[in-house]
């Protein structure tokens, strides 16, 4: 019996997707999220349900790498099935397909997600070149030229849309590299909680890279008073941690209507005009 009660309470600090509960996780407030939260996904289930009827046709591909998410049941080797060797399979075979990116940081964590959502290495695969090869192109090839480039978008961005904060980072010398480089690399995964980092990733997929703008924009903007409070380097670094943590990012359904309405006008024709010059002083620096 009281193997069973010690089965029961491993479960409960283990999420949905297999990662485990910090010990300071606060089980009322996401209970009371979820409750609300369930409405949603139903609905929205059966939205896409509609959507994707009859619309899945992926080629077949061969597969083979290997690499671990240490932090989730379903990846360690004593899982049953273990996901490492899916996640082997799906980053070689991306590896094979792309000679020009190979393997880069942050591709494990990226197509570990895909896994775990799709339980499938062949849509994993095709979802993960879709990212990497048409919605961020250059953010893992080995000079991660698009990857820096976007960083410093953001850096203009928030000048013409949060300039008080713009100004603080640069008074500090504070490079946004420093602050928000894992938020473009991971695309938000450990940064933002799982729920939040899907619906992110669902608007990326279908609306493209400026929603990775819109979510840094959002977090600054919203906390701008707060990052204000900074009086030095550090100061400023740890403020950026604390930003993505909270009730603010754990409501996502919430969360991703403000994206949408914080950050206000964002077209692509700004930001494709902003990646030039900024792509241009990449290069300089180079």
């Amino acid at each position: 019996m009281a193997g069973l009660e010690d089965g029961r309470e491993w479960a409960y600090r283990v999420d949905p997707y297999g990662f485990e509960r910090p010990d300071d996780f606060d089980y009322a407030s996401y209970e009371a999220f979820f409750s609300r939260y369930l409405v949603v996904l139903t609905r929205r289930a059966i939205k896409w349900s509609k959507l994707l009827k009859g619309k899945n046709s992926i080629q077949k591909s061969l597969k083979d790498m290997n690499r671990t998410f240490p932090d989730n049941v379903k990846f360690r080797k004593t899982a049953d099935p273990c996901l490492q060797h899916t996640l082997y399979n799906v980053l070689v075979a991306y590896g094979h397909h792309n000679k020009a990116v190979g393997y880069c940081q942050g591709m494990n964590f990226i197509a570990g997600y895909l896994i775990l959502i799709t339980k499938n290495e062949e849509e994993s695969f095709w979802l993960l070149d879709a990212l990497i090869g048409r919605i961020l192109p250059d953010y893992y090839s080995p000079a991660m030229l698009g990857l820096k480039t976007d960083q410093e978008v953001l850096g203009e961005l928030v000048k013409m849309k949060v300039p008080a904060v713009a100004e603080l980072m640069e008074r500090h010398g504070v490079m946004w590299t420093l602050v928000v480089s894992r938020w473009f690399i991971c695309l938000f995964i450990d940064i933002l909680p799982v729920e939040t980092v899907l619906r992110i990733w669902d608007c990326l997929f279908y609306e493209g890279s400026k929603i990775i703008f819109r979510v840094a924009l959002t977090l600054i903007k919203q906390h701008q008073a707060f990052i204000l409070e900074a009086t030095n380097f550090p100061d400023i670094c740890d403020k950026f941690k604390q930003i993505t943590k909270g009730t603010f990012v754990t409501e996502c359904h919430t969360f991703m209507q403000k994206i949408f309405t914080e950050p206000g006008s964002l077209s692509m024709a700004t930001i494709d005009k902003l990646r030039e010059t900024c792509r241009e002083k990449v290069l300089s620096q180079g």
